[in-house]
């Protein structure tokens, strides 16, 4: 008669086993393979989306006919991609974005007006970061910098 007792407390013992390996499994599955796939993915997105904002920015920051020209944008752009810092960089006719992840980053050129002579400059994620267009209506420099 003893023993009624002792088969619901091995019957709980093995249900609550069950559950947790279980859990323990479908844990394993999801970190180990579909989370961190997922995060490469929407880090590759962010950083198409941040490429093209910078890009856009930039081409709207000049002022298509000016005769003399002097300003200053903003340009707001993520601290971090996939939990790392990155940079934008120009080669002299696009925008180049760098991440320690090979698989995030790229590289956009600009439309630009034909009295822009010069592309220069470094973002760094992290600070603040304007765009600068300076000069006269047959040489125009643009300029990414921190800013100041």
């Amino acid at each position: 008669m003893d023993n009624r007792a002792l088969s619901t407390v091995v019957e709980k013992l093995l249900s609550m086993g069950l559950v947790l390996l279980y859990i323990g499994l479908m844990t394993t599955t999801l970190y180990g393979g579909t989370v961190p796939a997922y995060q490469s993915a929407v880090g590759a997105e962010l950083g198409d989306r941040t490429l093209a904002e910078a890009t856009a920015r930039v081409e709207q920051a000049i002022p298509p006919n000016a005769r003399t020209v002097s300003a200053t944008v903003r340009v707001s752009l993520p601290e971090t991609i996939d939990g790392a810092g990155y940079s934008i960089r120009t080669d002299g006719t696009a925008l180049v974005l760098d991440h320690p992840d090979p698989e995030i980053g790229g590289r956009t050129r600009l439309v630009l007006p034909d009295s822009v002579d010069t592309l220069e400059g470094e973002w760094q994620s992290g600070s603040p970061t304007v765009v600068t267009v300076s000069g006269t209506r047959g040489s125009v420099t643009v300029t990414l910098e921190a800013e100041r």
